[in-house]
């Protein structure tokens, strides 16, 4: 996390762990085939029960977790046991969904029939990917019904399943179709309908053709261009300005990170999954108390350590990612060496400093990024990651700050500065380089494997993203 907690805080909290054994290829990436069967395997149990339709009055909704991805940052989640819940957001343990649901009359009502067939019964090839709520596939639905069409025909959606492991999927379940069946905003991914049936929860959403943030910064073999990424830095805090200050009550989202930003065809931003989604304080309160939830490496110090929740909160989260888009880098990342794990701490020496600052941007863009952008984005990242939640900036104002950023010309390739920055870097990974061949050679072992331009491979700790059309809530 941007402060990370000491080791006090750290073990204040239970981090879901992810199995590492994983298949690989020869470059020690997971293959294709692999990936896909990985993802199926988890879904396959959710998807059989989908099949079987269970009905029980008994049926537990435990916390969901995502399963999808081992390099994911984890959630953050409190030290109380799996079959408990503090005060702050206790739950029945028979979900009364009468009392519960608040349907907004613009939804649809889909019956799970009608989403199995828009699914092609949920067949692997309509996967789409894997969260923390359940899997998603690829649908198609009539334009303005409900009844399935032919692929590639009427509307394409994307089809929510949830996981039928316990009560915080339930919750969160509904958590989604209270907030987006009432809250509509370009920046926000549409919900079109929801399916409730016995055991059965699912939700139908708008298909974004382009996946998640996180998919194009960290698992593209190509770099996101900067225009793109300033495009998208826009649209991402003109959602959570809406959420804080335009909404007809305030919302907290609570879990503002890069794989939940997802992409239209035109890259336009919008948040998705408003399953950890909070209503904002009222009245003389500065704040909502409740349990820690979130993603580690995203959620705010001082919410980590109080459980005090503020917009605020989200504008720190706000930072994490602006920093991602700048660096290319995770905000957890144990992949780097010693000091280099936790992005803010890393990057938080670099953000005042007008000339270090060059050390912070991702080298995949190879200077095609404008200088007076960059700069204002760390200043802007800066102010986002204070300590103190009450320096933050609102988000309307980190709006007004980045909306004059996507139209800069003055690229950094052509800039002196720049360039020797560039040469010291090229310097410092020589002798790096240098190094570590004569430690192989002392070894015994074969140095790295040479790449036509002369650079060393090494191979990636994140593995290709699957070819499904992306990623969605």
């Amino acid at each position: 996390m941007g402060l990370g907690p000491g080791a006090t805080q750290v073990e204040a909290w239970e981090q879901v762990k992810r199995s590492r054994g994983r298949k690989k290829g020869e470059d020690g990436e997971d293959t294709g085939c692999w990936f896909k069967f990985r993802l199926m395997g988890s879904c396959i149990s959710s998807r059989s029960k989908v099949d079987n339709s269970i009905s029980s009055a008994s049926t537990h909704y435990a916390e969901s977790k995502s399963t999808n991805d081992v390099s994911r940052d984890q959630p953050v989640v409190p030290v109380v046991s799996s079959t408990t819940t503090s005060n702050a957001e206790s739950n029945p343990s028979t979900p009364k969904v009468g009392e519960e649901l608040k349907v907004a009359s613009q939804l649809r009502k889909f019956t799970f029939n009608d989403l199995k067939s828009a699914t092609r019964n949920f067949r692997p090839e309509s996967l789409l990917g894997e969260g923390g709520f359940g899997c998603v596939f690829k649908g198609w639905i009539e334009e303005n019904g409900t009844a399935p069409v032919k692929p590639g025909t009427g509307l394409t959606v994307a089809v929510k399943t949830l996981n039928h492991d316990g009560l915080q999927g339930h919750k969160e379940w509904l958590a989604e179709v209270n907030f987006l069946g009432d809250l509509l905003h370009p920046n926000l991914v549409k919900l079109i309908g929801y399916c409730i049936e016995d055991d059965q929860r699912l939700l139908v959403y708008e298909f974004m053709p382009r996946g998640s943030l996180e998919n194009h910064l960290f698992r593209r073999a190509l770099p996101l261009p900067w225009s793109i990424r300033m495009k998208i830095a826009l649209g991402a805090a003109k959602g959570l300005a809406f959420l804080h200050e335009e909404a007809e009550r305030p919302v907290i989202y609570r879990d503002f990170k890069t794989s939940n930003i997802l992409l239209d065809a035109e890259y336009n931003a919008k948040l998705s999954d408003f399953g950890l989604a909070k209503d904002g304080p009222e009245g003389d309160k500065t704040h909502v108390s409740t349990r820690v939830m979130g993603t580690y490496g995203y959620a705010a110090p001082e919410y980590v350590m109080t459980g005090h929740l503020t917009s605020r909160s989200d504008v720190y989260s706000f930072g994490v990612v602006l920093l991602e888009m700048l660096t290319g880098r995770r905000s957890m990342d144990k992949n780097r060496p010693n000091g280099e794990h936790n992005l803010v701490e890393w990057a938080r020496p670099h953000l005042g400093e007008r000339r270090r600052f060059y050390r912070l941007i991702d080298p995949r863009l190879e200077g095609h990024f404008s200088i007076k952008g960059a700069q204002k984005a760390a200043q802007l990242a800066y102010h986002c990651l204070s300590r103190d939640p009450k320096a933050r900036p609102l988000m309307s104002e980190v709006v007004e700050a980045l909306q004059p950023l996507l139209n800069l010309k003055d690229m950094a390739s052509s800039s002196f500065n720049y360039q020797a920055i560039q040469a010291e870097r090229a310097g410092a990974n020589n002798g790096r380089t240098q190094h570590a061949a004569h430690y192989a050679l002392k070894n015994g072992q074969q140095p790295a494997r040479s790449l036509s331009n002369g650079s060393h491979y090494h191979p990636s700790p994140y593995r290709q993203s699957p070819k499904p059309n992306g990623k969605h809530p």
